[in-house]
């Protein structure tokens, strides 16, 4: 038995060896430097690695990041919609003051011809009646123009209240704009403390006025972006991705970003697990462990430029890429992320959505 065993062995040992050599005289290239591949319609899949890996930095660090960003994104909305609620109610005010200047006008009228003639009483019409019908006449005028004087001075009345209620909203809304503004300061604060421990400083970043403009993203009716879990396939992995991760994706996609992105993954910290993150290899074959020159870090440029460009119309919470992290409320910061391909994101550009 020991020896059929070992016959066995060599026998596939020295397939393996014909298989390796054939590769070689075919490619001129070692078999391990030519991984399988296949394609899921977002680029050439490498099957091995699978993956960036880690994300770097801490699970706090990542934890902090996600928070401060979605808080400084929900205050943005909350303050554009304020902003948008008190131009409309200026709006309105500026008509109420000008009915108010024409209310004013005619009770003003109303006044002097009150002042100049009086309203006479029952007996006073009677006494200068030639007749009955004389008189019915003349207290029939007198009704239609008591009604038409109270009418204008109920609408000026009305006017003032209206304009009262609108200059309360308004400073209302101003109240709200200052709270937001506060909020979004805060936030600011909390994110810069956070990336101090991983370089945080400002960065020059990667931004291009050439970056097409994206699709926008659906949003709620006051500008907020509405929650989804992630119940759609991911068609790069497929696990599970949000409706918005998806979108913001293929938006990429028809922007021309076609090299292969890895989104959902079971485990590990930040948005991955949650359907809400996914990693574009700079390379045209997939993942490699080394950072992106040339025109693999061209395109990770224009693809981080791209998200940064169209952050606000698809949702993104934050972009990593080549040693920096983009934030809404900072701008581009420095971001070391431990020193690997992976971890630093020289590798791969990391997109995160609300």
């Amino acid at each position: 038995m020991p020896r059929r065993t070992a016959s066995i062995r060599r026998r596939a040992s020295g397939t393996l060896a014909a298989l390796l050599a054939a590769v070689v005289v075919a490619t001129g290239t070692p078999a391990a430097a030519a991984p399988a591949v296949r394609t899921l319609g977002f680029g050439p899949l490498a099957l091995a690695p699978a993956g960036p890996g880690e994300e770097g930095g801490s699970k706090a660090l990542r934890d902090t990041l996600e928070a401060v960003s979605k808080g400084h994104i929900e205050a943005k909305a909350k303050l554009d919609n304020s902003v948008k609620r008190q131009g409309a109610l200026t709006e309105e005010l500026a008509k109420i003051e000008t009915r108010l200047t024409e209310l004013n006008a005619v009770v003003a009228e109303v006044a002097v011809q009150s002042y100049r003639h009086g309203r006479l009483s029952a007996v006073a019409t009677l006494l200068n009646s030639a007749s009955p019908e004389a008189f019915l006449d003349r207290a029939a005028g007198l009704e239609v123009m008591a009604q038409r004087d109270d009418k204008q001075l109920r609408a000026l009345a009305e006017a003032r209240e209206e304009a009262s209620r609108a200059k309360a909203a308004i400073d209302n809304e101003v109240r709200e704009q200052q709270k937001q503004l506060a909020v979004i300061a805060k936030r600011k604060q909390d994110a810069e403390r956070a990336l101090a421990a991983v370089g945080g400083t400002t960065a020059a970043g990667f931004v291009s006025a050439n970056s097409a403009s994206a699709k926008p993203a659906p949003k709620n009716s006051d500008g907020s972006w509405p929650k989804e879990s992630c119940n759609v396939d991911d068609p790069t992995t497929g696990g599970c991705i949000t409706p918005r991760t998806l979108h913001a994706m293929k938006q990429a996609q028809a922007a021309g970003f076609k090299r292969h992105v890895s989104c959902h993954r079971p485990s590990g910290g930040g948005e991955h697990p949650k359907g809400r993150a996914c990693d574009f290899s700079s390379a045209t074959d997939g993942f490699k462990d080394a950072d992106a020159t040339g025109g693999d870090r061209t395109y990770g440029n224009n693809l981080a430029a791209y998200y940064v460009k169209n952050a606000g119309s698809l949702g993104v919470l934050y972009v990593i890429w080549y040693r920096q992290i983009w934030m809404p409320g900072t701008g581009w910061r420095s971001y070391n992320g431990g020193g690997s391909p992976a971890g630093d994101h020289t590798n791969h550009v990391h997109l995160s959505m609300v």
